[in-house]
């Protein structure tokens, strides 16, 4: 029997089976307070100090329902087209961690707040995919388990755990996909734009930040394999808690290699957890995986069931923002950029810095340049994300309107851009302190322009002689005389000008 980590070559895998894939994705949501407890959900606090009787569990506590979790829960299932319940309640889901104070998680089981929806999602190639959504319902967190002394910070050789409950009762929205089939060699694509668009979905409602490294935001990959032509699903593996859109790609085509690499052995797929590991883009053995009954589900008698009226839902319903897609189809549209251009944008994270920088008084075309271009290549030095650079939008917009108003030119701007990020301040206050501004002296360029002429008379002769595209030696020249902080375009009238020459 083959272990787990042989892998079959990913197009051999295709070739004899298809791929079923479940993703299970939780959402911590952006609540003052946590989902059954008045406990504050701000993070940096001392280890276990936003804690009281009802997020720990301790006897004679009662829980109340947090009613901005539940209106959270709803937009969301609006969102994803989801059917709302008229009725739903929370269950007890038991089970021992020792992250989990209660022994119990405060869940919904059998009777979700929405369910049977779909999301349409966009692959790369502008292919839109549907991914059908079996529920989303509201449930708690659990605490954090810190484990130290070991090599991984994983349980296994380490010395001891710290526990921290600040987390314990977070309210979190679980977000279950009905089985994602036909996708085929895709699947792995498949999986990461529906997280991706799930998360961009997450924000445009503003319930959550969904920071997928920060942990509101993390995805379980449920795969199985089934032979070419059967419509029996296999044994699948479930890879917890993976928290980036391309390790859930790197999960989902690792897990596709392994199973077909057990199965072509003659091997069995075990049903369990797995734990994917960012360095080396595989997975490890976690658990065998419970099943429902496992966890001895019942209805949680402390809390009321929940019955939202319909005016409050259809009044949420009308209150939804533009989702993603359509705001994407509409900005391509009124940006005149292809599909290709706009998934590239998707891709850099520019799309909101974009769109910021465009309400901060930029043209479309200058905010998509500086992006995509100037920080893209800033962002790709430092290793870091766009939105992570220390330059606003609104300061983008500023070096965007220095250069129309033709105070900077590209050269000069560049160096403004540089100023910024290395915090020597405003655009503006670069500006002054570098001495970058173009040199718009009519007198000064003037004289410029009399040098490199007097300077170059052999090029100046063929410019007389009708040869204009020599003029860019010229050009260069008074540029290279100015520090480059001349306007290239008038010194090059300047000196056709000055040589009786016509630009036609």
């Amino acid at each position: 029997m083959t272990t787990t980590t042989d892998l079959e070559s990913y197009e051999d895998a295709l070739a004899s089976y298809d791929p079923v894939m479940g993703l299970e994705v939780h959402v911590e949501l952006g609540t003052d307070t946590k989902m059954f407890c008045g406990c504050s959900t701000a993070l940096g606090a001392e280890p276990n100090s936003q804690t009281c009787p009802t997020c720990l569990g301790l006897p004679g506590s009662l829980p109340v329902v947090n009613a901005t979790g539940v209106e959270s829960a709803i937009r969301i299932g609006l969102a994803l087209n989801c059917e709302i319940a008229e009725w739903c309640r929370f269950a007890r889901k038991n089970y021992f961690y020792p992250d989990m104070p209660k022994n119990f998680q405060t869940s919904q089981y059998d009777e979700p707040i929405a369910f049977n929806g779909y999301l349409d999602v966009q692959l790369e190639d502008g292919e839109t995919f549907r991914v059908e959504i079996e529920r989303a319902h509201m449930e708690e967190d659990t605490g954090k388990s810190t484990h130290v002394g070991g090599a991984t910070g994983r349980i296994h050789g380490a010395s001891h755990s710290l526990l921290d409950y600040n987390r314990a009762g977070i309210p979190l929205i679980e977000i279950v996909t009905k089985p994602i089939v036909g996708a085929g060699e895709r699947a792995p694509e498949v999986a990461k734009a529906y997280v991706r668009e799930l998360r961009e979905l997450i924000r445009a409602l503003g319930v959550s930040e969904a920071r997928m490294e920060m942990g509101q935001m993390r995805c379980d990959v449920n795969l199985s394999l089934m032979p070419k032509g059967s419509e029996k699903f296999g044994t699948r593996s479930e890879t917890k808690n993976v928290n980036s859109l391309r390790s859930v790609e790197r999960a989902c085509r690792f897990e596709i290699q392994r199973h077909a690499a057990v199965l072509n052995s003659g091997g069995t797929v075990i049903q369990e957890t797995r734990h994917f590991h960012e360095d080396t883009g595989t997975t490890t053995s976690g658990r065998t995986k419970e099943e429902a009954e496992d966890y001895r589900y019942f209805p949680e008698p402390d809390l009321v069931p929940v019955a939202p009226r319909r005016e409050w839902v259809e009044e949420l319903r009308s209150g939804l923002p533009e989702l993603p897609l359509v705001r994407r189809s509409r900005l391509r549209e009124e940006w005149g950029v292809s599909a290709t251009d706009m998934q590239a944008i998707l891709n850099a994270g520019a799309l909101d810095l974009i769109v910021a920088t465009i309400e901060a008084g930029a043209d479309a075309a200058s905010a998509r340049k500086w992006w995509m271009g100037e920080l893209a290549r800033s962002a790709n030095e430092a290793g870091k994300a766009l939105d992570e650079l220390p330059i606003t939008p609104e300061q983008v917009a500023r070096v965007a309107k220095l250069v129309a108003s033709g105070d900077l030119n590209d050269k000069l701007a560049r160096q403004v851009i540089e100023g910024v990020l290395a915090g020597e301040g405003t655009p503006d206050e670069v500006v002054e302190k570098r001495g970058l501004k173009v040199v718009s002296d009519e007198g000064a360029l003037t004289a410029a322009v009399d040098e490199a002429i007097a300077g170059n008379p052999a090029i100046a002769d063929k410019i007389r002689g009708g040869k204009v595209a020599a003029a860019g030696a010229l050009v260069g020249a008074v540029m290279k005389a100015t520090r480059g902080q001349a306007d290239a375009a008038r010194v090059k009238e300047l000196i056709l000008q000055k040589l009786g020459v016509s630009e036609g």
